[in-house]
């Protein structure tokens, strides 16, 4: 499935953050009186992470696959928080539109695991199981990358360098040849290539803020935690999510996913999905 696809395939909720009035671009699979499964992806990407893997996990589960506030087809128009924080109540907002069960599984990457361990700590009862995949947490983030996409001037630059940057973000933070995943390349860059896209990066990008994941008190998640975690990141390395299972109150483990760097569910997406199987059984 293309990015374009994905896209036509989703659907829209009202949400309400901080005050302002945003939309919510989501694909909804599944029979929902199965047990539900929040899918969460980081940044710079957006649901479409999870093309390949979703669909296939609905067989037995309620899936909800949201765009982050800023991100893929939701809301980028400028003038709101994109942080972590802000994301958290847009979870929250959303599990209640579409009337979501709890407690809820919630797989996640990158900040989008940021969202789910805030949300989780704050709502110990609303969380039963969460599975990680090199997601921020304490103070391993932002990354040089995202920060200097956080520069005003990236609103500005010229349209071939952004795309660029990005191609060099997805293609070269591959395991394998680039050209093997054209698909996942395309389709990630396709929502920042438009001129409201180009300034959300940015607001993206700068609302990376490391004191909402060093705030959290990880004691207070009682869900049980799995680390499923391409162990060759650099960029979220293996010694954080030691220190998750460490911290957690909840059943903690680490599945290390070797041949793989930060965009574990692309490198290696068949055996990530049996090890999400498994987790979720």
């Amino acid at each position: 499935m293309n990015h374009e696809e994905w896209t036509d395939l989703q659907e829209r909720a009202d949400v309400t953050v901080d005050g302002h009035d945003l939309e919510v671009a989501y694909r909804e699979l599944g029979d929902p009186s199965n047990p539900p499964v929040v899918f969460l992806h980081g940044i710079p990407t957006w649901s479409f992470l999870w093309r390949d893997v979703a669909d296939a996990v609905a067989e037995d589960h309620h899936v909800v696959v949201p765009d982050l506030l800023g991100y893929g087809n939701s809301s980028k128009r400028d003038g709101f928080d994109r942080s972590i924080r802000a994301q958290e109540a847009m979870l929250r907002e959303l599990a209640d539109a579409l009337d979501l069960r709890r407690p809820l599984t919630i797989v996640a990457h990158d900040i989008g695991g940021g969202v789910a361990l805030r949300y989780a700590s704050h709502e110990p009862d609303a969380v039963d199981r969460l599975v990680l995949s090199n997601v921020v947490c304490y103070d391993s983030w932002p990354v040089e990358f995202i920060s200097n996409l956080g520069l005003p001037s990236t609103a500005e630059a010229d349209r071939a360098e952004i795309e660029s940057k990005l191609d060099f973000a997805f293609g070269e933070g591959l395991h394998g040849d680039a050209d093997d995943h054209r698909e996942f390349v395309d389709g990630m860059k396709a929502p920042w290539l438009s001129e409201d896209g180009q300034v959300s990066l940015a607001r993206c990008a700068v609302a990376t803020n490391t004191n909402h994941t060093m705030e959290l008190e990880y004691g207070a998640i009682t869900a049980d935690v799995t680390c499923l975690w391409g162990a060759d990141d650099v960029l979220q390395p293996l010694s954080y999510a030691e220190r998750l299972v460490e911290d957690v109150t909840g059943d903690g483990e680490i599945v290390e996913l070797d041949d793989a760097y930060h965009w574990v569910v692309e490198d290696r997406t068949d055996r990530y999905y049996t090890e999400l199987k498994q987790c979720l059984s």
